[in-house]
């Protein structure tokens, strides 16, 4: 099995893909770091003062004035809302929740990439595991070995595993090593309110509770490589059941889409909490957001995904273990 996994991760670095991935990362990280300088700029320039409560006070301000605004959706409404009741809180407990420095920009670059950036990156190694060699006509060489479709498949997948778990270390340190060049490499045990949550449209403090941000990256790093793998995993069994790659990429694409417009539309279609591209924005639950169907909990989301890998997993094993090869 270690020799399949080996010729397996041999096949996805000769394509280059993690190289690929790896620029595209530092590219749009390098992007987002500048970007959020000019900002801390401006912000600066506008206000005269460096003072983060000033700023903070100034972004509770905007939000309230931006809440008037009748064109808005109700659920973005309540979005801003919520972000105003923790942002008071953050002043009230005295600490900065946007302390400059590469922690912060990765805690929050991860928030913002989860549902949407990274699956993109892990469909980009997970469509073509299978469908290419089966289009490549190379699958009818590699069944042709003493070795179990089972095996051939189960190789497969603990590769598209591995290569998910690099792709989510190297968004990570990447993300780490070009932001502080310009924001600093400090901020680590920086204080994290965590806890908060949505009741009935109200933000509820009373399980807030202090944890420095090391941790609370933590916890958003396992969220996101749980929904990576679960989106590999839907990935991968596409790759099995069809032969066009681009046919995989597109229906993977068209749904994380979807899903993103999806949650902001669809608070009254009760239903739609159990399509896995709803429930991708696991980090939303740390901070407290309110989920995009009410009663939906991290629970909830975690256990509807599991469902979704654990499917795709089965269709992919059961249809690659009996389908004929042409």
């Amino acid at each position: 099995m270690i020799n399949l996994i080996f010729n397996e991760m041999i096949k996805i670095s000769r394509k280059r893909k993690l190289l690929i991935i790896s620029a595209i990362v530092a590219v749009l990280v390098a992007m987002f770091t500048y970007a959020q300088f000019r900002e801390i700029q401006r912000i600066t320039e506008r206000l005269g003062t460096t003072d983060w409560r000033a700023q903070l006070q100034q972004d509770i301000i905007d939000a309230e004035n931006r809440l008037n605004s009748s064109s808005m959706s109700d659920e973005y409404k309540e979005y801003l809302r919520t972000l105003i009741d923790q942002q008071k809180f953050y002043l009230e407990q005295n600490i900065n929740p946007q302390a400059p420095g590469a922690p912060t920009f990765i805690r929050i670059f991860l928030e913002n990439a989860i549902d949407l950036f990274i699956p993109l990156l892990v469909m980009v190694i997970a469509a073509d595991l299978v469908s290419s060699e089966a289009s490549g006509g190379t699958i009818k060489l590699l069944l042709t070995r003493p070795v179990k479709r089972s095996r051939i498949l189960l190789s497969k997948l603990l590769a598209m595993i591995l290569s998910v778990s690099l792709i989510v270390w190297i968004v990570i340190l990447l993300s780490y090593l070009i932001s502080g060049i310009v924001l600093g490499y400090g901020g680590w045990n920086l204080p994290i309110l965590s806890g908060f949550e949505s009741v009935n449209g109200e933000l509820s403090t009373q399980n807030v509770h202090l944890i420095p941000q090391w941790q609370y990256i933590l916890m958003e790093a396992g969220l996101v490589w749980f929904v990576a793998i679960i989106v590999g995993s839907l990935t991968f069994m596409l790759s099995v059941i069809m032969r066009s790659t681009a046919a995989v990429m597109g229906i993977i694409l068209a749904s994380l889409i979807s899903g993103v417009i999806l949650s902001n539309t669809i608070s009254s279609w009760e239903s739609a909490k159990y399509l896995f591209m709803i429930n991708l924005r696991l980090t939303d639950y740390l901070r407290g957001f309110a989920p995009p169907i009410e009663g939906m909990t991290l629970g909830f989301s975690i256990s509807v995904l599991a469902a979704w890998g654990a499917t795709a997993i089965f269709i992919a094993f059961y249809s690659f273990t009996r389908k004929d090869v042409y």
